[in-house]
């Protein structure tokens, strides 16, 4: 079993709500600091509080994914976007001041320090108080997404299905059968178009406000500074973009070409995309979430005993949400828990290949969590997502 570290700054049994907090944020920005050790002290205190809220507002979100229908678990993730995040955020902003205008920064060693202080003085370039209730509202419209497409579900013959069960059909031989299936997950989708459309609309005009606020000419060049993008520019993504166009396109129509031949098809319709053109069934590597665990504990032990093992305790503690079921969120994530040191896995699991993939990438996330866990200060375990992803895909 694993356990959150042991506190040295904030007390065992701190209440997350902002009575509790807005002491020890005063204090961290009121303390006076006259030598480097005293910074690096007052550098680990804030950590610790860091890593305490990081924590806390995991939980909400993974539980409020786990189940988008419970009322209850909605209001207390949005306690925490309502009154907790906006009320943080300038005191964030006077801790990142006290540490870069600290007489003592410049005797931090600077191989360790680099990354992170290169981090600090970019959030006080983007900081603007005028932001702080609009991406309040971002955070709390996001979620909308997730709630209507949570509930989304089709019939299939006498059975309900969520559309990542449904989406299995689409691999089935018998074509008549993939396309009922396809017209139906997309009918049901199309139910929710227009609600889905100005969700959409309002989050994009609440970001292009952010955006404006902070001296920028659109969200994109902003988000490129704020996700700590500094090796690259939007230019290099367009020049990616065009090489994709160039080599990777022709294949994907000569891929197409030969399935469709394959298939003994005139042309490709959507719900021919996913199945086997051999004629084979669909893999079916495992029958539920269970065994999708255990499977992935021994493909991670067969590679190394470690990676293993990193499964099985997050299995032991229950970090594990992954067979599909209605009013769950879609998609798949790795959420650390920054005191506890281990990760949280939620999937959607329908038992196809394509979720032992899933798995087996979102596993790679989660060693990576493991691995980073002891790092000093918390904010060291913060890497942009080029850096995650590594972890990940290369599993």
């Amino acid at each position: 079993m694993i356990h959150k570290k042991t506190r040295t700054y904030l007390p065992e049994n701190l209440e997350i709500k902002w009575e509790t907090l807005e002491p020890l944020f005063k204090e961290l920005t009121e303390r006076p600091i006259n030598s480097v050790e005293e910074l690096e002290h007052w550098l680990h205190d804030v950590s610790e509080l860091s890593a305490a809220l990081e924590e806390d507002f995991a939980w909400r979100y993974i539980r409020m994914t786990c189940d988008t229908m419970s009322e209850e678990l909605l209001q207390k993730f949005q306690y925490y976007a309502t009154e907790i995040e906006p009320k943080i955020a300038p005191y964030a902003n006077e801790l990142n001041k006290k540490l870069v205008n600290s007489e003592w920064v410049d005797k931090l060693d600077h191989d360790k320090y680099f990354i992170y202080l290169r981090g600090v003085k970019k959030s006080l370039e983007l900081f603007r108080e005028e932001n702080i209730p609009l991406q309040t509202e971002i955070q709390v419209e996001q979620q909308k997404y997730q709630s209507i497409t949570g509930s989304m579900s089709v019939h299939i013959g006498d059975k309900e299905f969520t559309l990542e069960q449904a989406a299995v059909f689409l691999k089935d031989t018998n074509r008549s059968k993939r396309q009922e299936v396809w017209e139906k997950i997309t009918s049901r989708r199309l139910q929710d178009k227009e609600q889905l459309n100005q969700l959409f609309d309002q989050l994009r005009a609440l970001r292009h406000k952010v955006a404006l606020n902070a001296g920028f000419e659109n969200f994109r060049d902003y988000m490129f500074q704020a996700l700590g993008r500094f090796d690259y520019t939007p230019q290099d993504c367009y020049a990616f973009h065009e090489a994709i166009e160039k080599e990777i396109v022709p294949i994907l129509h000569e891929q197409a070409e030969k399935r469709k031949k394959a298939l003994g098809l005139d042309s490709l319709k959507p719900w021919d995309l996913d199945v086997d053109i051999s004629g084979k069934p669909a893999l079916k590597p495992f029958q539920n979430g269970n065994e999708l665990i255990e499977k992935s504990i021994q493909c991670f032990s067969n590679i190394s005993r470690y990676l293993g093992e990193r499964l099985e305790i997050m299995k032991e503690n229950n970090l594990f949400d992954v067979e599909s079921r209605k009013g769950k969120a879609p998609g798949g994530y790795n959420f650390p828990l920054a005191e506890t040191g281990a990760p949280f896995i939620f999937m959607n699991s329908a038992n196809t290949f394509r979720d032992l993939t899933t798995m087996v990438h979102e596993g790679g996330h989660a060693v990576h969590t493991f691995l980073t866990a002891d790092l000093e200060l918390n904010d060291f375990k913060h890497c942009p997502s080029e850096v995650a992803e590594l972890a990940s895909m290369s599993m």
